[in-house]
């Protein structure tokens, strides 16, 4: 029995944690040559200021991702016997707060900058003897940046599938849809050009809302995988059918009559346990230590399943929240009650 052992990554997923890495290093060189440009293409442009924060927040999720990575593979301690897995976890959550707070900071200025009716002055600037209208280095600033964030994200996504990784498939589908932020942006600065002084500040506006959008749908991810959320598919909130596969292949044992499954994700691993009802008393201790290293077999990212022998499995719904103080002590009674894929 394998106890507080060191997860390694399969071959392939060692090659796409690398392939991770160098990408998380090339966004961060690019996102940083687009925001130089950008900073000095703004002028006193609210959207152009609003988009030259949006690309330096995109320096955050590979900076915490290039951390959690570094940490993640630790071996377990005594204070942390389970591991640093969730050091990714960790990660994702500083990246949705940091969106969150500075989305609502920069949504607050725009609204304030259009109630004041500040008109941002977008003149004309001498380029090699020629009178050039200063929007158009804005707006060249701002197709070079959405095209290397496309970029991005676009090389992002592959791996991401790849090792199951959740923050940086996050982080790639926001470097995808930062269109949405550098073109609004392209259209405020147009409507300035032809007298719309409030089009700046409604697309600063619109940029700090796609910034907030970012922010909350990785919140509401990150939340969900820290309340220990069963897993989920890639890009969405369908169920994975992993548990149901181990529930299955635990029940084709020829010494468990039935079984159930839950699991958690922790980072790149899944941890859970598995509820067995056996059939035989006789080297119980030998065909759990089995059975726990061959369903570890079922996924590489399976890094701890505890096997636990019960004598019945019940499928109860869990009692309602405010009932008569004893849902507790039920619950103890019934461990595997709320197991994933019982029966």
């Amino acid at each position: 029995m394998r106890f507080g052992r060191r997860f390694e990554f399969p071959k392939e997923q060692q090659e796409q944690r690398r392939h991770a890495k160098r990408l998380a290093w090339l966004s961060i060189v690019l996102i940083t040559s687009a925001a130089t440009f950008l900073a000095f293409a703004s002028g006193q442009s609210q959207a152009m200021k609003t988009a030259w924060v949006s690309d330096l927040l995109g320096l955050v999720p590979p900076v915490a991702l290039l951390v959690a990575m570094h940490f993640e593979l630790k071996e377990p301690t005594e204070r942390f016997p389970y591991g640093y897995f969730r050091a990714v976890t960790l990660a994702f959550l500083v990246t949705a707060v940091v969106l969150g707070m500075v989305g609502v900071w920069l949504f607050v200025d725009s609204v304030m900058k259009l109630v004041r009716q500040e008109r941002p002055p977008i003149g004309s600037m001498e380029l090699f003897g020629y009178e050039l209208w200063a929007g158009w280095p804005m707006i060249v600033a701002l197709v070079y940046a959405v095209a290397l964030d496309m970029l991005i994200g676009y090389l992002k996504r592959p791996v991401a599938e790849k090792l199951h990784d959740k923050a940086l498939e996050a982080d790639a589908d926001m470097n995808r849809a930062d269109w949405l932020s550098q073109g609004s942006a392209i259209v405020g600065i147009l409507l300035v050009g032809y007298g719309f002084w409030w089009g700046d500040a409604v697309a600063a506006g619109i940029i700090s809302l796609n910034i907030i959008r970012d922010g909350w749908h990785n919140l509401h991810q990150v939340l969900a995988d820290l309340m220990d959320e069963t897993p989920t598919k890639m890009g969405g909130k369908d169920l994975e059918e992993l548990p149901r596969k181990i529930k299955d292949a635990a029940e084709r044992m020829d010494w468990v009559e039935k079984a159930a499954v839950r699991l958690r994700e922790q980072g790149h691993v899944l941890a859970g346990d598995v509820f067995v009802v056996p059939r035989v008393e006789k080297d119980l201790v030998a065909h759990i230590e089995q059975a726990a290293d061959d369903l570890l077999k079922l996924d590489w990212r399976l890094y701890g399943l505890t096997v636990m022998p019960v004598s019945s499995l019940e499928a109860q719904a869990p009692p309602r929240p405010g009932g008569d103080g004893r849902a507790p002590q039920r619950r103890a009674e019934r461990a595997s009650s709320g197991a994933h894929g019982a029966q």
